[in-house]
């Protein structure tokens, strides 16, 4: 696989993953993307003002925050000679950010970028409706006491009916359809019931505990509040977790007929993940340490309705442009967005049907082994901050490659709105094994 300019990743980390709880989170977006970006420079041989560029996904930054990436740069020191950008694509916001680094890099405009994504989606926000603005807009111009009182009079009740962004933000316009409806689609498509969705989140459950307990979470930095209340690892992990409980959760978008529950479906968290990646001559001129490369991503759209599926077909576009097939490939992370969603696309993967119909294949794409999927957990267990989750699985995958002395991994997600992303992951120990190898 042929390359013009090589694109290391140099190194990563990322906060613990907060469970929303009902309430606006300690941290903004910012302050998480500044604590897992502060640690995660602080340990490299250069200077944040030696960065050519910050670059970081986010889906809802608050009014603050416009443009986080160039906040959070100022906040750890990058100066302001160091340009920063934000990128959105939903889910894959942060898969999108350290895609978009690469090209800069390879492209020559930059050297050493400091990408990731981040989202405090605890603290979305709550709108006011039409009718409300519409009648803020009145009272603004009003220019006399008569005409106010006027006003106040036509308040209803309805004016003061608010919208709930982050609900808003996860149903998709075309279809008028969320993303939990969206996955009870998958379900019926592919005949997957409530016990097998609930085993597979049970499962997510259990990886992460043993992860942590076996500290194979390494990725993952302290993260402290001015109140003092600190976080150690993700806090919606539940070691407790068991069948019977799951069980005995209520369907949430199909309450009659319906098998997605909050508790096999992603959390609402929040959360940041930073990674720094450079070129050939920024490791030799920083003598910088390098976990491995990006050799190549894939995006593809999928029906709004099948939104789930996107991972299949954003690797069914690597495999066919790089000349990939299953066998190539050690481990995975496949963002759980919910159990059912990634049991379809382990399905659909498998399928001779589908893959015949939908791509033209002779043969399905394959079989993944699962105990090579997901290893140490995913969003069911940890959550699903959403500007965050694509440069965490990325992250994370070349930790588990670490691990297992393995070569070659891909990381891939669903994209609101019918998308799928899916990048490929080489580890590389240094610039000179990685040239003996390709």
């Amino acid at each position: 696989m042929s390359r013009l300019r090589p694109v290391y990743i140099v190194d990563g980390n990322r906060t613990p993953f907060i469970k929303a709880a009902g309430r606006p989170g300690l941290f903004s977006a910012a302050d998480l993307a500044v604590n897992a970006g502060r640690i995660l420079l602080d340990r490299q041989p250069i200077s944040p003002q030696d960065l050519s560029e910050v670059i970081l996904g986010c889906v809802i930054p608050s009014p603050d925050e416009v443009n986080i990436a160039r906040v959070v740069s100022q906040r750890l020191g990058c100066g302001v000679k160091v340009p920063a950008w934000t990128v959105q694509r939903n889910c894959g916001s942060g898969m999108q950010a350290l895609e978009t680094a690469a090209d800069r890099i390879r492209d020559g405009h930059s050297s050493l970028v400091l990408a990731g994504g981040v989202e405090a989606m605890s603290r979305a926000p709550v709108l006011l409706n039409q009718q409300m603005v519409s009648w803020l807009g009145e009272w603004n111009k009003a220019k006399n006491i008569r005409r106010k009182l006027q006003l106040l009079c036509r308040l209803r009740p309805h004016h003061f009916s608010v919208i709930i962004g982050i609900l808003r933000g996860l149903t998709d316009p075309v279809v008028n359809l969320n993303m939990g409806q969206t996955a009870e689609i998958l379900a019926e498509m592919f005949s997957i019931t409530r016990a097998e969705m609930d085993a597979y989140a049970l499962r997510s459950h259990l990886r992460l505990a043993k992860a942590f307990d076996e500290s194979r979470m390494g990725e993952i930095s302290p993260l402290y509040s001015s109140e003092g209340t600190y976080y150690l690892e993700d806090d919606g992990l539940r070691r407790d977790s068991s069948m019977e409980q799951l069980s005995r959760l209520k369907p949430v978008f199909d309450r009659k007929f319906g098998r997605i529950t909050a508790g096999n479906g992603a959390q609402i968290t929040d959360g940041a993940a930073m990674l720094l990646l450079a070129d050939e001559q920024a490791v030799a001129r920083y003598n910088l340490p390098v976990m491995g490369c990006i050799e190549a991503t894939s995006w593809a759209g999928v029906p709004p309705e099948h939104m789930g599926l996107g991972p299949v077909h954003a690797v069914e576009t690597l495999f066919r442009l790089h000349d990939l097939t299953i066998s190539d490939i050690d481990y995975w992370e496949l963002n759980e967005a919910f159990a059912g969603q990634v049991l379809a696309c382990i399905q659909a993967m498998a399928d001779p049907e589908y893959c015949a119909t939908q791509f033209e294949r002779s043969e399905p794409l394959g079989v993944i082994d699962q105990e090579r999927l997901n290893v140490d957990g995913g969003a069911i267990s940890l959550g699903h901050p959403v500007g965050a989750s694509g440069a965490r699985i990325v992250l994370h995958l070349l930790h588990v490659l670490s691990q297992h002395n393995a070569r070659r991994g891909i990381a891939t997600l669903c994209i609101g709105g019918g998308q799928g992303g899916a990048m490929l992951i080489s580890r590389i120990d240094s610039i000179t094994k990685h040239d003996e190898k390709d």
